[in-house]
């Protein structure tokens, strides 16, 4: 059974909402792009565009993955949808993808709006 946190970034994902978290002690404002599992743990790839990290977070935002039970105090926010400029190689963060915000996922796993 997902957990609570993977409920609600699989939301955001079909709602295209923004989610703010505590991750590794620093706040959070990302976009969710693509949920799932690896070796068993949640996984998150997401667009961190507000908030802050141990690295810092470059202007515009950065993509970052996530182990979701490392997120805390998550919660679901309307704004701007944020997937950053693109991808130049394929993501490797979530091994098995549950769901995909890309409508060309070339996993098949894509959510739908509503």
């Amino acid at each position: 059974m997902p957990s609570r946190t993977y409920a609600l970034f699989a939301e955001a994902i079909r709602h295209r909402k923004q989610i703010l978290c505590m991750y590794d002690g620093y706040a959070r404002a990302l976009c969710p792009i693509i949920l799932g599992h690896s070796d068993g743990e949640e996984k998150a790839l997401t667009f961190q565009f507000g908030g802050d990290s141990r690295s810092g977070l470059p202007r515009g935002g950065e993509w970052r993955c996530l182990f979701l039970s490392k997120v805390t105090h998550a919660e679901l926010r309307d704004g701007a949808w944020f997937t950053g400029s693109g991808h130049t190689r394929p993501q490797g963060c979530v091994e098995d993808v549950d769901l995909d915000a890309n409508p060309e996922s070339p996993y098949g796993k894509v959510a739908s709006t509503g």
